[in-house]
């Protein structure tokens, strides 16, 4: 029988990918740099094949490396899942969580799957809404930590994803050629429609507003209706909507940055456990469509993340 893996090398291994090197690696594993890399040539040694590569001066992640990370990242977590299974100082307690539901249907799943299997004492509490109001519920203390949209009107967050943010319409219309463009947007506040109608505006492009929500839902409906173009996150796509690029008139957005915002709380230890598990599931989830097999792929290699949608693809129906 295969002597198992070393956890210790693997939790290296993670540090080398996250920190982009092995010298700030080693800062955070508490080992000198020699030791770090007697650790990753024992691990190369164990599954026989090599983990980096050498581009210029950087090392970079080998097609193996990428397989192996998503299985390390799998090993650790399920290993913090089963120590605090039998752990009698186990967290416990409430924490107030809230996210906008334009991330809700996406992310929250993995983020509470994660952290309610590693902390089953702890009660969620989860409120749904926009970014801004989000910030000021935190501001009030009716909230321990949020995931947020990093807006110039909030105060800075911790960032821990960049989502392209994209034109989409309906696959099954042609809304988005008509004369006069109609729009589906947040409110007026919203940062999104602010830059879509800046664009638009900058184009000459002729549009109106036909509908106004802070529900993604809503904005979701009209969209695959038919009735108008919209911007939306990559993570709040879905099916049967065609995403749109130059080709179609449409100039590319800014990326959005999705931070978490923490609020004054009387256990830390609750929330800073939570933030590390909304960072460690946004940086698992992947691309929601692999462009190559034209279906959803919601287990993608690590290396899939970051890749846009092509201008003009489709994503299929139910």
């Amino acid at each position: 029988m295969a002597a198992p893996l070393d956890l210790d090398q693997l939790h290296t291994f993670i540090s080398i990918v996250d920190t982009g090197s092995f010298t700030r690696a080693a800062d955070e594993v508490h080992r000198t740099q020699s030791a770090v890399s007697m650790q990753m040539r024992r691990l190369e040694d164990r599954i026989g094949k090599a983990l980096f590569e050498k581009e210029g001066r950087m090392n970079k992640l080998t097609e193996e490396g990428e397989r192996l990370l998503t299985y390390a990242r799998r090993l650790l977590h399920l290993n913090r899942e089963t120590l605090a299974a039998f752990d009698d100082k186990a967290l416990e307690g409430t924490v107030r969580i809230g996210v906008p539901d334009d991330y809700a249907d996406r992310f929250l799943p993995e983020i509470m799957a994660r952290f309610s299997r590693s902390n089953p004492r702890v009660e969620l509490s989860v409120l749904c809404e926009p970014t801004v109001n989000l910030a000021d519920q935190i501001r009030r203390g009716n909230l321990d930590i949020a995931l947020v949209t990093q807006c110039e009107d909030t105060r800075p967050s911790e960032i821990v994803r960049n989502e392209p943010l994209l034109w989409v319409s309906s696959a099954s219309h042609m809304v988005h050629e008509e004369t006069i463009l109609p729009m589906a947007f947040g409110r007026p506040t919203c940062q999104w429609r602010q830059m879509a109608t800046e664009l638009l505006d900058a184009s000459g492009r002729e549009y109106r507003v036909l509908f106004t929500s802070w529900s993604a839902n809503v904005i979701t409906a009209a969209v695959l209706a038919g009735l108008a173009v919209s911007v939306l996150p990559e993570c709040a796509l879905r099916p049967g909507m065609r995403v749109l690029g130059d080709a179609d008139g449409f100039s590319a957005l800014p990326d959005c940055k999705i931070g978490i915002l923490r609020g004054h709380s009387s256990r830390p230890e609750i929330v800073d456990a939570l933030a590390r598990h909304i960072s460690e599931s946004l940086d698992n989830i992947s691309v929601p469509l692999s462009e190559e097999s034209g279906t959803f792929d919601f287990a993608a290699l690590a290396a899939a993340r970051g890749r846009r949608l092509k201008p003009s693809h489709i994503m299929p129906g139910w």
